[in-house]
């Protein structure tokens, strides 16, 4: 029986084309349409994919280039249009600032949104373009699709690279460390420490047993650095973020129920109402985001809050979204 499911990948440059990779690696959908402002690069990019199916190792899903009017029927949708990092033009020795984009990304998730919502409001739409949380946020509030099925792959790569470097502190596997960034999918997203756990230990069991001391703002800043020096070494990042995107994909396709820290606009948790969209744990499966989680928060954590929703808002008013 053929595979029913179909994905579109909107946007395949250094990001979109390793979800389409990895999306195709996964074997679980049927048929996937790439879509990019340049078609031929949409085209060589499904062309590539198309012939590495004679290999025996790959599957056999059908991918070509389309149109918006392929969203049509889609499953899911993931968003990788416009640049994902620039270098500050004023100083190109500091860190990248994902909110930088977002005039400009704005204009183009207005124009993708615009394009897919012509022809379905049934896909679940993944977000990753960056400022991801402001780009969550115009795409959830501005074209009234249907709760829960627009977020971002929000803190999910922070998570990981945050994990990453708490096994190897430990000398542990990051299959054993439980634990999130929250907040900005950027320089202001916070680790929440208290909720940290290695194989069931706490922050303090752990500094007991490893001897190792963890600190939430070293950590934090640890988290950042980790990606800027992917970003300094190849001038982008497409890895991590590809591979998360792609999870949750699987989640919904399968109905996992899988807990991500995602992007979504806040509905009331911490007070902050329609005003704001961060990453928070959230349940994914069938049909979407299904429930956000409203973690207790240390006075540290809750300080990093208030200031990564600042951060996020200030992105949002670059790009003259109304909140």
């Amino acid at each position: 029986m053929p595979n029913p499911h179909k994905l579109v990948v909107c946007g395949v440059g250094h990001v979109g084309s390793y979800v389409l990779a990895d999306a195709m690696k996964m074997n679980l959908f049927g048929e996937i349409i790439t879509i990019d402002s340049e078609h031929d690069v949409a085209h060589g990019e499904a062309l590539d994919q198309h012939q590495a199916t004679g290999l025996h190792t790959l599957s056999s899903t059908s991918v070509r280039a389309g149109t918006y009017a392929d969203c049509v029927g889609a499953d899911v949708i993931i968003v990788a249009a416009g640049p994902s990092m620039i270098p500050d033009p004023n100083d190109p020795d500091a860190k990248p600032d994902r909110a930088a984009l977002a005039p400009h990304n704005a204009q183009v998730i207005r124009e993708v949104m615009a394009g897919i919502t012509r022809h379905t409001r049934d896909a679940v739409i993944i977000l990753i373009t960056n400022p991801l949380d402001t780009m969550v946020y115009i795409a959830e509030n501005e074209f009234d699709y249907p709760a829960g099925k627009i977020f971002g792959t929000g803190t999910m790569l922070d998570s990981a690279r945050l994990r990453r470097i708490v096994a190897d502190r430990l000398g542990v596997s990051p299959l054993s460390v439980e634990g999130y960034m929250l907040g900005e999918h950027g320089l202001s997203a916070f680790p929440a420490l208290s909720h940290l756990t290695v194989a069931g230990m706490g922050p303090a069991e752990i500094e007991r047993v490893f001897g190792v001391h963890f600190d939430p703002a070293e950590l934090a800043t640890a988290v950042v650095n980790a990606a800027y020096e992917v970003f300094g070494s190849k001038g982008w990042t497409n890895a991590g973020v590809a591979a998360s995107a792609v999870a949750m994909a699987r989640a919904i396709l399968l109905d996992e129920r899988t807990i991500f820290p995602t992007c979504t606009t806040l509905r009331g948790e911490y007070g902050y109402d329609g005003t704001v969209a961060l990453s928070l744990p959230t349940l994914i499966g069938a049909g979407g985001a299904q429930r956000r989680f409203e973690l207790t928060l240390d006075e540290w954590e809750s300080q990093a809050l208030r200031r990564t929703v600042a951060a996020i808002q200030d992105a949002m008013k670059a790009a003259d979204v109304q909140f």
